[in-house]
């Protein structure tokens, strides 16, 4: 439900050149105008509503737990400045993997999570990554087969893939996904740089969308006469490259190699496991024990266990990092949409979804809107 009369923001709006203005926003489910307003208050800053692509959970849910979770976890980071999301899988027996999508599916299918982000497909990371660089995922990986392709892409619900351009298939795959408008990650994965570079060539000369999962880690770095795959990722003029900027996965020196590397191709991701927003304590990822201290995440073995990040405080450490805030909200917004195929967010103009996010001057999280319908921001 949306209200018969427009509503109305008044704020300092960020304009797609990348200018704040004085203004007043008029919206429904989308903007309908943006009026320079010389009376706006000065402390209130009117963003696009943040796009997560990679988000396995928060609030004590994890999109492999099945529908009701992913509303949860939809709800959780809508109150933190996400506007659309995409559930994130993890490596597990392929019939749960499978129960997983179709979880999600069935979500969208229903209307999507009231209350909650947009969510506009899955990420399917796992299990078609290295045995050789798991991370915190469990050790079910496989070759991806044709016919596992082929049952991926008859639910109809995924939108971005991470996969080892190693393994054996995994062009053949990629292409198949590819055509049929998957974003392909290249991630998990014990490639050389010269691996990653063939792989990234074949599928940019096709018109796919490429992608670096989580940038930096679970793959070989970057020494002088051994580049490994974020030389390659970085170097490459297509790939969009994802970063966890929650000061633990990614040094903020590294994330400015990126920024530097590709500005307009960095986009911010959670990574969030089920224990964001939740504190100190035991948690479980993908049937894996996880030990919860001190802000940070780990399996028994001391592997990072994703993250505890949300999107807001992943904008205000980009903006610590020394990139303006007009320059890390399109990481957070703009280029992650752009980088689905999502044209319709993501900027602040007349006719797009009024998907936004009112920040205090110190980057808080004051409202959020999600297709013009507000959420309840985090306490």
């Amino acid at each position: 439900m949306t209200s018969s009369h427009p509503q109305i923001l008044n704020g300092q709006v960020l304009l797609p050149t990348g200018t704040f203005i004085p203004a007043r926003l008029a919206f429904d489910r989308q903007i309908t105008a943006i009026t320079p307003d010389a009376g706006a208050p000065t402390d209130r800053l009117i963003l696009p509503g943040f796009v997560d692509a990679h988000v396995h959970g928060g609030g004590g849910a994890d999109a492999m737990d099945g529908p009701e979770a992913v509303r949860t976890l939809s709800r959780f980071h809508a109150q933190h400045g996400t506007t659309t999301l995409l559930p994130t899988t993890i490596t597990n027996p392929w019939e749960k993997v499978m129960a997983a999508l179709r979880g999600i599916r069935q979500v969208i299918d229903g209307g999507g999570a009231p209350g909650g982000a947009d969510i506009v497909g899955a990420h399917l990371e796992g299990p078609f990554i290295s045995s050789g660089r798991l991370g915190a995922q469990p050790p079910n990986t496989l070759e991806p087969l044709p016919e596992l392709i082929a049952e991926v892409l008859a639910l109809n619900v995924v939108r971005a893939v991470t996969i080892a351009p190693e393994l054996p298939g995994a062009l053949q795959a990629s292409q198949a996904l590819a055509q049929a408008g998957v974003r392909i990650g290249v991630g998990h994965t014990r490639a050389d740089a010269e691996t990653v570079t063939a792989f990234l060539d074949v599928l940019n000369a096709a018109g796919a969308t490429t992608c670096a999962t989580h940038l930096f880690n679970a793959m070989g770095g970057i020494e002088g006469r051994v580049p490994g795959p974020p030389a390659a990722l970085m170097a490459d003029a297509h790939a969009y490259l994802e970063v966890i900027l929650d000061s633990i996965h990614v040094h903020p020196g590294s994330f400015r190699l990126a920024c530097a590397a590709a500005p307009e191709r960095v986009t911010l991701i959670t990574d969030a496991m089920r224990a964001a927003g939740l504190g100190d304590g035991v948690s479980e990822l993908g049937g894996q024990r996880v030990i919860v201290k001190d802000g940070q995440a780990h399996l028994e073995n001391g592997s990072l266990a994703g993250s505890l990040l949300t999107m807001d405080v992943a904008l205000r450490n980009a903006v610590k990092a020394g990139i303006p805030l007009d320059g890390a909200s399109r990481m957070a917004s703009e280029t992650p949409a752009r980088s689905l195929g999502l044209d319709d967010r993501g900027r602040l103009a007349p006719g797009l979804r009024a998907d936004l996010v009112v920040l205090d001057t110190a980057l808080n999280v004051l409202e959020v809107y999600v297709g013009g319908q507000r959420i309840s921001a985090a306490p």
